[in-house]
């Protein structure tokens, strides 16, 4: 049987599954399925964590809204943790008081892994309460390996798996050799650091690391001092892990130096970044590694469409769909919403994501999924779709399958 066919009979399969089970999952309840959001939704992540927000909520009611009749249907609510590990367990608490029995949360691996240890003990004192974690953005790799919980489902590819996807794109791009890392003193920005020279040294690659450098998380506003280091360091390109206000700031010093440096990141296509790129006057190279592109197609792209409709915003958060679509099915799968349940069937599960076929591995909860490349340029006929209405988009270049940035699994589980 080829790849095509046992991928779109497994998928007819489940469709059939699905409509054996009509209004099983929500009539048993007799309510919807509600999802806290622990996110940073005050400070200056607030940007990033309301758009993420919506974006779950615009899933959420676009699938409530189909005729897909599992009976399924969800409720998200927002709980505003400030970014801070200690304000996310006292949110965390909140919710499961108020009755929530799923987490939905993504900024910040040292709240994912405060989260997922008190839920882990959490459900261990009170099985009949039990609560469970999806982590959509999180990417510490400890965090599915040593750290890893029955109870926390990473449904994005981690630091470590984006980092070979990077090395095999700069394989090809053999004029940079001399790289200059900069980051957020944090455990992302010191993660990146760390995850980009093993993966050199793992590939061989003939590139010299010139710098090497961090900065306090969301308070530099000028980073004029660091593109004058990074210049005079003689770099052929920048590769950052930074997000938020510090990547729309050093997008716009680089500019205001007139830096034609190629940038390689992770997170130019988040809130604001776009439009910085296409407001300053001198151009330069910029690449993306992420699950999506502004151009995807198919479902994920006319939700992109409608999301952009409605709030006028760019739908950047792709994992909310994999994410709900994989929930809901889940749980028309084990004929419950109990979370014991619904992780029984989430563990091990293949289904067809937005993006093509993906796989949440058993022995550790990472999704395993591919990832694009993509290139920052004018839209044209081929790529028409714009990042924030900018006339520019991200396009991509190049297309990296699951198996090709695969992990061996480090995690040792306890299951329930």
């Amino acid at each position: 049987m080829s790849v095509s066919l046992a991928r779109w009979t497994r998928r007819l399969l489940g469709l059939f599954c699905l409509a054996l089970a009509p209004l099983s999952v929500g009539a048993q309840q007799g309510q919807a399925v509600r999802i806290a959001f622990i996110d940073p939704l005050s400070g200056p992540a607030a940007d990033i964590g309301h758009n993420s927000l919506k974006s779950w909520q615009f899933v959420a009611q676009r699938l409530n809204d189909s005729e897909d009749r599992t009976g399924v249907r969800f409720v998200i609510a927002g709980f505003d943790n400030k970014g801070s590990p200690r304000e996310s367990l006292n949110v965390l608490k909140a919710a499961i008081d108020q009755g929530f029995r799923y987490v939905v949360q993504g900024n910040g691996s040292g709240v994912t892994a405060a989260l997922s240890d008190a839920i882990t003990r959490h459900n261990q004192r009170l099985p009949h309460k039990s609560v469970l974690l999806l982590n959509y953005a999180a990417m510490d790799p400890a965090l599915t390996s040593e750290k890893c919980s029955f109870w926390h489902f990473r449904i994005e590819p981690d630091t470590a798996m984006k980092m070979r996807a990077l090395m095999l794109f700069l394989e090809q791009q053999p004029e940079i050799r001399k790289v200059y890392l900069l980051n957020q003193n944090y455990a992302h920005g010191q993660q990146f650091s760390r995850f980009f020279r093993e993966a050199v040294a793992a590939s061989r690659l003939p590139i010299e690391v010139v710098g090497d450098e961090f900065h306090a998380p969301f308070l530099v506003r000028d980073f004029k001092p660091q593109v004058d280091r990074i210049r005079a360091s003689g770099a052929q390109a920048l590769v950052t892990g930074n997000w938020g206000s510090d990547m729309v700031n050093l997008v716009r010093s680089l500019q205001a130096q007139k830096s034609t440096l190629p940038l390689l990141a992770y997170y130019p296509a988040l809130k604001g970044v776009p439009t910085e790129l296409a407001a300053g006057t001198v151009g330069f190279p910029v690449y993306q590694v992420a699950q999506t592109h502004s151009n995807t197609g198919g479902e994920l792209g006319r939700v992109a469409a409608a999301f952009r409709v409605r709030h006028g915003e760019d739908f950047v958060v792709s994992s909310s769909h994999d994410g709900l679509v994989m929930l809901r099915d889940a749980m028309v799968r084990a004929r419950s919403i109990e979370p014991l349940a619904v992780a029984r069937a989430l563990s091990g599960w293949g289904f067809e994501g937005a993006n093509g076929p993906v796989t949440l591995r058993a022995e550790d909860h990472q999704l395993q999924a591919g990832l694009f490349v993509s290139r920052w340029q004018k839209t044209d006929a081929r790529f028409p779709i714009a990042a924030e209405a900018t006339g520019h988009t991200f396009a991509p270049v190049m297309a990296i399958n699951a198996a090709q940035i695969a992990r061996p699994s480090a995690c040792q589980m306890e299951r329930p």
